[in-house]
């Protein structure tokens, strides 16, 4: 498993991340597919024998628990300093006015509260999970700042917003010398390209890794187009980012699965293929509920995709409207 600097950080990433969400305690919250312990355990000694050494989570995943098993799981597994340890701040964790969102008492809670439940003082990469509309940028940029400084996150990230958004808060930091972003967690996938306008192409200029979530669509790219799963019938995530139902998703996806056929290898690995071909991405975070998931993704880094097919993958797409953020 290769091992790229974060943009032009200095942090070192596996080329595959995995997605934490899936594993946590389903009886606080999240969703009814959440892996418990017992059922976590395999896939973080799956990751870590393949070489992936990323691990990403989110205090609001499972309201705590998947921190928690990341602590325990991977407590078993390898020393603190061998692993990069990714998680969130933003999402509701408890009622009043430090339980949530980007104003420095809820942040200043939240790592304390991260760092108690991960069982280390440090994370390595502290990101927000979304915009805070409510919060003056300056005020969140100086908090982050500041956590760095006292050497409780190593680095500092966003997730899916505008670009618009995200410049200015780049340009906040830049102003006050306070830590800048060094990564950008969006959504993005054959099925999603709306990245691909302006927040990109800014990372690109900017040096900021790209770390992307739901790079096969949540399962749609793995399946052949109209087949359900348990979880695209339960998982709420998915009903509010799929909404828009538009003819060129069908397209693209059959054209996953015709390239699959004729290389014969399963769609996943395609869909992760094209994305890992994508000059402004560093690693796709992966989510794994059954150990083959997994296996595709790391299959996927040593599959060369030729132009031709990469050309095929790209025809069909159609603009879609924002989602996500």
């Amino acid at each position: 498993m290769d091992h790229l600097r974060l943009g032009d950080s200095g942090l070192q990433v596996s080329r595959i991340i995995l997605g934490c969400m899936s594993y946590g305690d389903a009886s606080r919250g999240g969703h009814a597919w959440t892996l418990g312990l017992e059922e976590s355990r395999p896939f973080y000694r799956q990751a870590w024998e393949a070489g992936i050494t990323t691990f990403d989570t989110a205090n609001v995943y499972s309201l705590g628990s998947s921190e928690e098993f990341l602590r325990i799981l991977m407590g078993e597994i390898a020393k603190r300093d061998e692993y990069v340890i990714a998680t969130k701040v933003h999402g509701h964790m408890f009622d009043g006015p430090k339980g949530s969102g980007l104003s420095r008492a809820a942040i200043l809670t939240a790592i304390d509260d991260s760092l108690r439940r991960l069982g280390t003082d440090y994370v390595d990469l502290y990101q927000i999970h979304r915009w805070d509309p409510e919060v003056p940028i300056e005020e969140t940029m100086e908090t982050l700042h500041d956590i760095v400084r006292a050497g409780k996150a190593r680095y500092i990230g966003a997730s899916s917003m505008w670009a618009w958004q995200f410049a200015q808060a780049q340009h906040v930091a830049d102003l006050n010398g306070w830590t800048r972003f060094v990564s950008m967690q969006d959504q993005y996938s054959l099925l999603y390209r709306e990245e691909e306008r302006e927040m990109h192409p800014y990372c690109r200029d900017q040096g900021v890794g790209v770390i992307p979530w739901s790079p096969i669509a949540r399962g749609r790219l793995a399946r052949p187009w109209g087949e359900d799963t348990e979880r695209s019938r339960t998982d709420k995530v998915i009903a509010n980012n799929y909404k828009q139902q538009i003819e060129s998703d069908r397209r693209v996806v059959e054209t996953v699965g015709e390239i699959a056929g004729e290389r014969g290898v399963p769609m996943a690995q395609i869909a992760y293929a094209w994305v890992l071909h994508q000059s402004a991405v560093t690693a796709p975070i992966v989510g794994a509920t059954k150990p083959g998931q997994l296996d595709d993704a790391i299959a996927a880094v040593d599959i060369e995709l030729t132009g031709d097919e990469l050309r095929r993958l790209e025809e069909h797409y159609a603009p879609r409207n924002a989602e996500g953020f």
